[in-house]
């Protein structure tokens, strides 16, 4: 490939995304002709900056509700620029959406917005995941007592913990149905999880973030266990078990690899 045509190729990106260079003929880019892109460059970048937009739309339902759809849409043409696409895969965009909310600084008066954003993200995410057999409350209480304490389990593909200071899940949760409560005004966990088809979030327990950190982390379940109450005396073991059995969030952990 000439260098040349590597030029055109930089020529090209950067004009997609640089509303500073308002015309192809200032970027020197020509059709297959020869001739200046024009107006067709033009069409094409708007529908490029269209389509991108209405990606970062869906996967971040409770954002755009949060900042209507006029605001959102000015918002998302600044991120588009800043992050440009590295994948042809629409529904991968925006990985990096939460994090630039938190740096933007005319929403500093909405500092949960970016964990609003993750926890839209971690759902879209969630509904991609591999599929995994789960580990069933039957098979849990075939483990005779004495083996549970040195049971190593994992989290299931889907399966997301996202740790907040901000009540997440009550602003996520007050943003999705009409009747639900005013969010608390505490810090929140969410889990989020696929059991079915659909990824759904759970309010997670005091404790629970760590427990499922602990589990991730590869310590059996006696050490997550301890690890929880540690954070929280309140933590509630076998309530927040039957509550991820029940989700098909748990999976039996791979045999450790011996040395």
């Amino acid at each position: 490939m000439s260098a040349h045509h590597l030029s055109d190729q930089a020529l090209f990106a950067e004009g997609l995304f640089s509303p500073e260079l308002p015309t192809a003929e200032t970027l020197a880019l020509r059709d297959g002709r020869g001739h200046p892109a024009g107006r067709r460059f033009s069409v094409y970048r708007n529908n490029v900056a269209s389509s991108l937009t209405e990606a970062l739309e869906q996967t971040f339902p409770t954002v755009l509700k949060l900042l209507g759809e006029e605001n959102f849409r000015a918002i998302a043409g600044i991120f588009l620029r800043r992050e440009p696409p590295r994948s042809p895969i629409l529904a991968r965009y925006g990985a990096g959406f939460g994090n630039f909310l938190d740096e933007f600084e005319p929403l500093a008066h909405l500092p949960y917005l970016g964990d609003v954003a993750r926890l839209d993200r971690a759902l879209v995410t969630a509904y991609h995941a591999a599929d995994a057999t789960p580990l069933r409350a039957e098979d849990l209480a075939a483990i005779p007592p004495d083996d549970l304490p040195a049971l190593r389990l994992a989290l299931a593909p889907a399966c997301q913990v996202l740790v907040s200071r901000w009540p997440l899940f009550g602003i996520w949760q007050f943003n999705q149905s009409d009747d639900a409560p005013q969010p608390p005004g505490v810090a929140q966990s969410v889990l989020v999880t696929r059991p079915e088809f659909d990824p759904i979030a759970r309010l997670l327990p005091p404790g629970g973030a760590a427990f499922l950190a602990a589990l991730d982390k590869g310590q059996p379940l006696g050490v997550a266990a301890d690890t929880a109450a540690e954070a929280d005396p309140d933590f509630d073991l076998p309530a927040l078990l039957g509550q991820l059995l029940s989700d098909g969030a748990l999976l039996h952990a791979p045999p450790e690899e011996t040395p």
